[in-house]
């Protein structure tokens, strides 16, 4: 594999070029405002949980990973972006379910595998009834088990009349309507010939900013 072959996949890259997206690229700031606004709440609220701060970390890396995709737009770069975000999913989704939404482990790892399993079947029978809505969703996909699991959250969280509920469930939201945008970006190039991917960044680093403030709340003071 040649890890320097350039890759265009969204609206504003008109060529291969290290400025070719300077819109998409520094839109990636919006992450390095959530990692610092989950840093500072969790330093008003004297937490020192492990998980937590590496959350923050993740977070900033998100931004800086994004950032070099929309640079480089290579397969490394590629790697450097989608690593942290997924490491950040699967570490909030342990740290959330087991410390704020009181779901045992086992049940969470198993309840994640199946619903993986499920949402893999469904996305590949989508695809095929619809004749390739793989291609149509630009990637957009692959955020499906992300999308889920706050669904989940936000439902349980409901139903137990939590006080974090409103909060998971505008992260919740956010998130679907940056997924929108991020869907929306080839469909709508030729009209829109920025693209909308920015506005996926901005949107999720909001979702991001909301989901470390929601952690932060739901742990225990000094914690």
């Amino acid at each position: 594999m040649d890890w320097t072959t350039p890759i265009d996949a969204y609206c504003e890259r008109l060529g291969p070029g290290l400025w070719a997206e300077p819109v998409n690229a520094l839109t990636n700031a919006a992450f390095l405002v959530a990692a610092l606004a989950g840093a500072v709440a969790a330093l008003r609220a004297g937490l020192r949980d492990r998980a937590l701060w590496v959350l923050i970390a993740l977070a900033a890396a998100i931004g800086v990973g994004s950032f070099l995709f929309h640079s480089f737009a290579t397969p490394w770069a590629a790697l450097a972006d989608v690593t942290p975000i997924w490491a950040f999913v699967a570490l909030y989704l342990y740290s959330f379910g087991t410390q704020v939404a009181g779901v045992r482990p086992l049940r969470l790892v198993f309840g994640t595998a199946l619903g993986l399993v499920a949402l893999i079947a469904a996305m590949a029978g989508l695809d095929a009834a619809l004749d390739g809505a793989a291609a149509v969703l630009n990637g957009s996909e692959h955020y499906a088990p992300a999308l889920l699991a706050m669904l989940v959250f936000s439902v349980l969280l409901h139903r137990r009349h939590h006080p974090l509920a409103p909060l998971v469930a505008a992260a919740t939201a956010t998130f679907a309507l940056s997924l929108t945008f991020r869907t929306l970006d080839a469909p709508l190039c030729p009209a829109l010939p920025l693209g909308t991917h920015f506005l996926w960044h901005l949107l999720n680093a909001t979702v991001i900013g909301l989901l470390l403030i929601a952690l932060v709340r739901g742990l225990r003071p000094g914690r």
